[in-house]
């Protein structure tokens, strides 16, 4: 299994080049902790991280 990459512009976890969630291109595969947001919408964790979409997201990107 390889690992994720990292979005550093928004820290969405994916496979591939391009961040799905920013569109972004910046990716690092330095980073650790995970948050897995199911409802954005009512979501604490996502409106204090500033999730914008329902996904995993990197804790920390170095």
């Amino acid at each position: 299994m390889s690992k994720k990459n990292a979005c550093k512009k928004c820290k969405f976890l994916f496979e591939g080049s391009e961040c799905p969630s920013c569109k972004g291109t910046q990716t690092v595969q330095n980073w650790k902790g995970r948050i897995n947001i199911v409802d954005v919408k009512n979501s604490g964790i996502a409106k204090k991280t500033g999730a914008e979409s329902d996904g995993e997201y990197a804790i920390k990107v170095t």
